[in-house]
């Protein structure tokens, strides 16, 4: 039986963004249908920032222990994986939804549970669990909150040996004695950090010259270091050729030049994909499997109605820059409801993700910590603009030392010569995430070195590094 229904706006995909659309649009009095074919809540809250940042978090916060005298000789131990874990699988809800589905009731939006694919113009069809079968027409608006998945190269052995992806290093239930992490992005260099510090040996292999290559040069270097330190092997310039594996034996791993690595597990950390291999896109004009171009309302390019909010639109990979879209379109989304000009509401710029092209922050939850906002140095001059990058050693602050004993981390800003604004900063060292917010205040608002002058670091806080940046910028 096919029941058709009709809705104001259709949100494809229940993870955080389609959660945030979804509330912005239902307050605009608009009816809403989400369709999602897994777990309400999304990779975010079961298989990626939620359990990757519970696993990181004792292990950063031991390292930072072991730094604070009269505390090192308590922390000299081995982690506690079980308690870990758990700490892990609480975080996850255990990878039930049932909160997140009660959240998505009380903002008055209707949860259809199966694969949502476009039946053509404002139509998505959803074929349930049971076989139930339901139409859905908006009236306004679908917008497609798919998300990513992760991609596997397609290597000689790889299906067979079943590697792990992500979700696999965020779920696993046991510590392998061996792991073998293929990447040198964010996912590699923090799923190798925690599954060190949990005890299993670990070896990083990156194709290219370093880790994080999206950031400054430096970053990667310092996360390297550490993960030497505490005992892991980072291997740089090599890849991996083929992969085997018996039905219950170890993984070996070929690399191209024939040297091979037993492990008891392989991870590929090399990239994502958009979820929008079967959603219909055929039945549009559009690509399967293809991203979706957006304007800076997340209109898909050439459509009145089609919007692609978060990582499918390939602007800005990231959960909380996501949810920041699905602010900006939900607000687009009911403004076009009711046919109100975007220009004549919008005095916040709300209608506009401007954030995306210049001012997008990240946290890179290792050991040391690496968090970045805008342009590093190389994307500032191959844009074309006239910068000096501003470095400052960290520990040289009167708040890194008292933060840990032997405090090592950096500093860097990126600034335009021509506007004396800020294009870009990055910090690595203990505890930075918390210092990249007043960079991105800085860098959004393009805040006038003149100005940030005057905006005066508590002391002693890690935070002064600021004025160490711009007394540094002063005197060169």
């Amino acid at each position: 039986m096919t029941e058709a229904l009709e809705y104001d706006v259709v949100v494809l995909g229940a993870g955080p963004v389609g959660e945030v659309l979804a509330d912005r649009v239902r307050a605009a009095g608009l009816s809403t249908a989400v369709v999602e074919s897994e777990l309400v809540g999304g990779e975010c809250s079961y298989w990626a920032c939620m359990p990757s940042k519970a696993l990181l978090r004792p292990v950063i916060a031991r390292a930072d222990a072991r730094k604070v005298p009269g505390l090192q000789r308590y922390v000299g131990g081995d982690l506690d994986t079980r308690a870990v874990l758990a700490h892990r699988d609480e975080y996850t809800s255990h990878w039930k939804d049932d909160g997140q589905v009660r959240w998505l009731d009380g903002i008055g939006a209707d949860l259809f549970r199966g694969h949502g694919r476009l039946y053509g113009t404002r139509t998505v069809g959803v074929v349930g669990p049971d076989g139930e079968h339901h139409v859905l027409t908006a009236r306004h608006a679908v917008a497609v909150c798919t998300g990513t998945r992760a991609v596997v190269p397609d290597l000689p052995g790889v299906a067979e040996a079943r590697p792990w992806t992500s979700r696999d290093a965020t779920s696993a239930q046991r510590v392998p004695d061996r792991l073998v992490v293929v990447g040198g992005g964010v996912v590699g260099v923090e799923m190798a950090t925690a599954w060190r510090a949990l005890g299993a040996e670990v070896t990083v292999l990156v194709r290219g010259g370093g880790l994080l290559p999206r950031m400054e040069p430096f970053a990667g270097e310092l996360v390297a270091e550490a993960l030497t330190e505490a005992g892991a092997t980072v291997r740089t310039r090599v890849s991996v050729a083929e992969v085997v594996r018996d039905a219950t034996g170890p993984v070996t791993v070929v690399l191209d030049d024939g040297e091979r690595i037993e492990a008891d597990e392989i991870l590929f950390a090399t990239g994502r994909a958009p979820r929008t291999d079967d959603i219909g896109l055929d039945t549009i004009g559009l690509e399967h499997g293809s991203w979706l171009p957006v304007d800076d309302s997340c209109r898909v390019a050439g459509s009145e109605w089609l919007y692609a909010v978060g990582d499918v639109n390939h602007r800005a990979l990231l959960t909380h820059q996501g949810k920041y879209q699905a602010r900006i379109a939900g607000a687009a989304i009911a403004a076009r409801a009711a046919k109100v000009p975007l220009l004549e509401t919008d005095a916040w710029g709300a209608h506009s993700a401007t954030a995306d092209h210049a001012a997008v922050p990240q946290v890179v939850f290792t050991d040391p910590e690496a968090a970045a906002v805008g342009l590093s140095l190389a994307e500032a001059e191959a844009a074309g603009h006239r910068v000096r990058a501003v470095d400052y050693d960290i520990s040289g602050v009167a708040g890194a030392g008292l933060y840990a004993e032997g405090y090592q981390g950096r500093a860097r800003m990126v600034v335009d010569l021509d506007r004396e604004v800020l294009l870009g900063v990055t910090f690595v060292g203990p505890g930075v995430g918390e210092l990249i917010h007043s960079a991105t205040v800085a860098v959004a608002g393009e805040v006038p070195i003149s100005r940030l002058w005057h905006a005066v670091p508590a002391y002693p806080t890690i935070s002064e590094v600021w004025l160490r940046l711009l007394e540094t910028y002063r005197d060169q």
